[in-house]
């Protein structure tokens, strides 16, 4: 059995290398990707276009705004000279946000009472509207708070704290709450899943479509020895792979690995042993590439969606929190964002790990048999 695997390994790696294409998209693609997802994969704001219509145009509003524009937030671009102009800045979507400051805002300040500010935000992208929303009412209250301060030292009267309570704040893991930090571990997982699903789902129909097929059923390959004969290469590369974009993450996009890498290959170990299981099974089911891609990009996309990636899976109905279960894609995003940010090891991740290698198994096996209902 052992003779007999090797040569079929050997098989896998010299048809691999014989395509100048297939070795371009084992080994560029994934870094490509990995640099344009970590670069365009972030919830983070900054630089907002803004619009200002200063209707005050004195001391106290100029200082108010330039607030605003050392935030690093907003940006202004455009200051419009009316209510029309300034409508149609955010109708033709050239500014994300128009801030307005009325006649007497320095007055009011003044004679101590409050002045009134609008912001107007372009809605349309909700989750940006309520990030900006949030950031120009803490540059707000903070202004007034500086303000009121500044009131008390010129009367002379004791000071005295703002709130009786203080919450002081800090954010474990990810101190700064980028993003980043969050994404492109994710995006780790995300790339390896496409690489060796897309890999996987066309490695037998590929021997149907050149007629190899009829060879490997008359030689004394078992099912097994078969299966395993598409699995370790394909394997081989995505361990690769892993640790190439893993070194593209921590070294040009600078996201901390606070963990023991090695937790981290031995779950995507695991992890290529699922999602090329399940490349298999669909390769084993499909009877031209094409439709092995199509496929294959028909249970990429919802795995995606129900992995955790992109929407918290604790907000998701009970029914479909109980489809993630055979995602496994679930279970390595936990993984693998627990060894970078939270240094996670393996008294912690072991049950991600053990579903990861149950899945593997299951699929690889549905696969095995599959292939022996093909060839009936």
């Amino acid at each position: 059995m052992g003779e007999r695997l090797v040569h079929l390994i050997r098989k896998e790696f010299i048809q691999l290398s014989r395509d100048p294409r297939m070795r371009a998209v084992l080994l560029v693609i994934p870094v490509l990707q990995m640099l344009l997802f970590g670069y365009a994969v972030t919830t983070d704001v900054r630089n907002i276009r803004t619009a200002v219509l200063d209707g005050d145009r004195t001391p106290a509003s100029r200082e108010f705004l330039s607030r605003f524009e050392g935030s690093g937030i907003f940006r202004i671009v455009r200051r419009p000279g009316g209510e029309g102009e300034a409508a149609a800045l955010l109708d033709r979507g050239e500014v994300v946000a128009l801030l307005r400051i009325d006649r007497g805002f320095a007055r009011d300040i003044g004679e101590g009472r409050t002045a009134t500010v609008q912001l107007l935000v372009d809605g349309t992208d909700s989750n940006t509207a309520a990030v900006v929303l949030s950031y120009a009412s803490r540059i707000a209250s903070a202004h007034g708070a500086r303000l009121l301060e500044e009131r008390l030292e010129r009367s002379g009267l004791p000071r005295f704290p703002a709130s009786a309570v203080r919450m002081e704040r800090r954010a474990w893991f990810n101190p700064n709450l980028e993003s980043r930090n969050f994404y492109v571990p994710g995006v780790i997982a995300l790339l390896l899943m496409v690489v060796s699903v897309l890999l996987s789902s066309m490695a037998v129909v590929r021997e149907k479509e050149i007629g190899t097929i009829e060879q490997i059923m008359v030689t004394p390959l078992g099912r097994a020895e078969f299966i395993l004969g598409k699995t370790i290469p394909f394997a081989a590369i995505g361990l690769f792979d892993a640790v190439l974009v893993g070194v593209v993450a921590v070294f040009w996009f600078g996201i901390p690995i606070a963990g023991n890498p090695l937790v981290l290959l031995l779950a995507t170990v695991f992890y290529l042993l699922s999602t090329l299981g399940i490349g298999l099974l669909i390769s084993t089911v499909s009877e031209t590439q094409q439709q092995a891609m199509l496929t294959a990009f028909f249970f990429m996309q919802p795995a995606v969606l129900l992995s955790g990636f992109i929407y918290p899976i604790a907000n998701m109905p009970s029914a479909v929190r109980w489809i993630t279960l055979a995602n496994p894609l679930r279970y390595f995003l936990v993984v693998v964002r627990g060894v970078f940010l939270k240094g996670s090891g393996l008294g912690i991740l072991w049950p991600q790990l053990a579903a990861l290698a149950v899945l593997g198994a299951v699929f690889l096996v549905l696969a095995s048999l599959r292939f022996r209902k093909t060839l009936a």
